[in-house]
């Protein structure tokens, strides 16, 4: 009797495209080819106990071998469909038994037996249509020859099946629990936690498993080689050809397939394209994330937007053989933006404001009698803020806001203004806002464009050092302060203090150095010099200059950072 091996190789000969490799004649060679995965990636035969990936051309069929060589064998199918509904069956070939050829020459009978079961319909065992993962499970099925036929209705796509006659000892496919729910835990505008059950295949058959999250705001999905597909589609992705004699079977791997060498993907797709009828195109970005996260089966997805309806996909991956398998998704739809509180300004009275990281706040000035304008005095305390001002719904002001700033605006019977405030994107932000129909003398003082303290290194001593700043044509009160810091002190340390509106009721007594009144009509000239004195050798100081307003507002000059000598 000729061996089973020897049939499906003569019934798939045909089957294959004019450089498809085939098993040899040889049973060692063969057993080894078996054994190779990577021979089956573009070839008909499945091998047992190995998940293969191919590819489907929409409405052509496409069919795979394999053979049970004994009666009441167990048999375990599964048809994984990626991006594409698929329709598939099983079917059952029994071979003839009856054969005369040894494979010494002879083959005739076997070209007869060829013919016969390519003609022969077969026993169909299981058919299924949509995009499920679905399997095919007997515990005891006959030896023959097994079929199965796959086709795509809807477009070109790809697929994985997985075949073994040991399906007990196998179990390619991570378990999932008795309850394989993912479920909403924890819900906000912009966070949602999810739980699972973990998977048994971690904790009794101590396999290593990792589980892996996908967001997106279209739909759950049923694989993970469905996710991997959509993700795909942000990449330039070539479109496979239609079978033709100018195509290979072994150029599937350039058609958005994953390969071990992934730069050369990229340098094919970047050549032109050798006749094949269709063109490279790029694909519209997908909403879609995936975030692997270990053996951990709770997980806080965050930076979500607000009132908005996300699904939630969790897979449990075996990470020795790369298979996966579904949880039940589920969706979730996250909470309102929180309405704003408004603030209301009172006329001529000063309003402490702080604004969160990237946060927004707002501001509403009703005026209680007719106006002609209104004047709008800013003090950004820490860094830029952006302010927008609408009357009555129109927009009379977008600026970025940094320092002190004044802003007149032509007023209207009855107006109402709503002022919003958006935080930056470094950190918080302070700030003082006043806003009235009646200016006189303005709340904050006037300051000079450059608020920097100038230090003379050559007039440092071991007990001393001079320093010098610009004032203004209005008369002010300033106040400077010292305080000794370590040799260590940076940038980033002096930035955390560098908030404008913090003033001198806010510093040790001892840290006051004196306090003076100075200006000059002529700005040239509004500069004014101090020696700070009684310092200790060889130390650093911190040095900050206040200038105080007639409403007893006041405003941080930037603070500088002075070493007295070490010998003198």
């Amino acid at each position: 009797m000729v061996p089973l091996h020897w049939c499906l190789l003569w019934l798939l000969l045909p089957l294959s495209s004019r450089t498809q490799k085939l098993p040899t004649r040889d049973e060692e060679l063969f057993q080894m080819q078996i054994r190779d995965k990577a021979f089956f990636h573009d070839s008909s035969v499945i091998p047992d106990g190995a998940e293969i990936s191919s590819y489907l051309f929409r409405d052509t069929p496409k069919r795979y071998f394999f053979v049970v060589e004994e009666d009441n064998t167990p048999l375990s199918v599964t048809v994984t469909p990626c991006d594409a509904p698929l329709e598939w069956k099983l079917s059952l070939q029994e071979l003839p038994e009856d054969t005369s050829g040894e494979g010494s020459g002879e083959p005739e009978p076997l070209e007869q037996q060829r013919q016969q079961i390519v003609h022969e319909e077969g026993t169909e065992l299981f058919s299924y249509k949509g995009n499920d993962v679905e399997y095919f499970i007997s515990s005891s099925s006959p030896s023959g020859l097994y079929q199965l036929e796959l086709l795509s209705t809807e477009k070109d796509t790809h697929f994985k099946v997985y075949a073994t006659t040991t399906p007990e000892s196998d179990q390619p496919y991570p378990e999932l629990p008795y309850d394989p729910r993912v479920d909403v835990t924890s819900l906000g505008r912009t966070t949602v936690t999810l739980a699972w059950k973990p998977s048994p295949t971690a904790s009794l058959l101590k396999q290593p498993i990792q589980y892996c999250v996908v967001i997106n705001k279209e739909h759950n999905f049923k694989s993970l080689c469905a996710v991997e597909a959509k993700l795909s589609a942000d990449d330039a992705f070539m479109m496979a050809p239609k079978p033709g004699l100018d195509f290979s079977p072994f150029d599937f791997a350039h058609f958005g397939f994953p390969s071990e060498n992934p730069g050369k993907e990229r340098s094919f797709l970047a050549k032109p394209a050798p006749k094949l009828g269709r063109h490279v195109y790029w694909r519209p970005k997908v909403d879609i994330q995936k975030i692997c996260i270990g053996n951990k089966n709770i997980f806080t997805v965050s930076d979500l937007k607000p009132d908005t309806q996300y699904y939630f996909d969790v897979f449990v991956a075996n990470s020795n053989s790369n298979t996966s398998t579904a949880y039940v998704g589920t969706f979730a739809r996250t909470k309102e933006e929180a309405k704003q509180k408004t603030v209301e300004l009172k006329d001529g009275k000063v309003s402490d404001v702080f604004v969160k990281r990237k946060g927004a706040k707002f501001l509403r000035f009703a005026p209680v009698s007719s106006h002609q304008k209104v004047t709008l005095f800013i003090h950004s305390c820490l860094d830029a803020i952006q302010i927008q001002v609408r009357r009555d719904g129109k927009l009379l002001l977008s600026q970025n806001v940094e320092g002190i700033r004044q802003f007149q605006l032509r007023g209207k019977p009855k107006a109402k203004y709503v002022i919003r405030l958006k935080g930056h994107k470094k950190g918080a932000s302070m700030l003082k806002i006043l806003a009235t129909t009646r200016p006189s003398k303005q709340p904050f003082p006037s300051l000079p464009e450059d608020t920097r303290i100038k230090a003379f290194d050559k007039l440092r001593t071991c007990s001393s050092a001079t320093v010098a700043w610009l004032g203004t044509q209005e008369r002010n009160k300033f106040c400077i302060y010292k305080k000794e810091v370590d040799d260590s002190y940076n940038e980033d340390q002096k930035r955390r203090e560098q908030n404008q509106c913090l003033g001198p009721d806010t510093r040790k007594k001892s840290e006051k150095v004196l306090c003076k009144y100075f200006h000059s009509q002529n700005l040239q000239k509004a500069v004014t010099t101090e020696t700070i004195k009684g310092l200790l050798p060889g130390k650093s100081y911190l040095l900050d200059v206040y200038v105080i307003g007639h409403g007893g507002h006041s405003v941080k000059y930037q603070s500088k950072v002075v070493k007295t000598r070490k010998f003198c």
